[in-house]
């Protein structure tokens, strides 16, 4: 019983260690042109799952898009994906989201995420920084289904709103983590 219980834990361990290896292996877009194929239609998922997205990006500045995060962990993990910042429904830069956490955690997923950047001042200091690490800089709100229950267009006055969709798989556990967003070459 001993022995079969340590086999079973070790292959468990063993194969979520593989797991968080790959993500931690940079996952890319084939072409600059798949990522905007991806993100147009993550964004028109999230339009049309949210209405409140929908109503945001008539008065965002810009619209920074992750279609396909991928997201693994035992104890660390990480998460990695591209996207593209999209001004005036025209793609101007590309950008990488790379996450990395601690804690109690086990499991890998896939998502999405969108962040509407509603002020100059959050367009700017993207676009200004060598990357931008979430929770420093302009105030982010991530928008969960109680947050869009209650927000109207008199009560968004934050920099940016985030949107997390399309999840599939499943992640367990409590994590302290930061994500970083930086500009990448396409």
């Amino acid at each position: 019983m001993y022995t079969s219980s340590k086999k079973l834990i070790t292959s468990f361990l063993s194969a979520a260690a593989i797991i968080a290896m790959t993500v931690m292996t940079p996952v890319s877009a084939a072409t600059s042109e798949d990522l905007d194929k991806d993100s147009k239609q993550a964004l028109q998922t999230l339009y049309d799952t949210q209405t409140v997205a929908k109503t945001l990006s008539k008065t965002a500045k810009a619209v920074l898009v992750f279609p396909n995060m991928v997201k693994a962990g035992l104890v660390f993990g990480g998460s990695y994906g591209e996207g593209e910042l999209i001004e005036n429904d025209q793609v101007v830069d590309y950008y990488n989201s790379v996450t990395g956490s601690w804690g109690l955690q086990i499991g890998a997923q896939t998502y999405g995420y969108a962040v509407f950047l509603m002020t100059d001042k959050a367009v700017k200091y993207l676009k200004d920084s060598k990357g931008w690490e979430l929770g420093v800089g302009p105030t982010v709100v991530v928008v969960d289904d109680g947050v869009a229950k209650n927000m109207s267009t008199s009560s968004m006055k934050d920099d940016a709103y985030a949107f997390i969709f399309s999840q599939q798989g499943l992640m367990a556990g409590i994590s302290i983590e930061g994500t970083k967003i930086s500009k990448i070459n396409r």
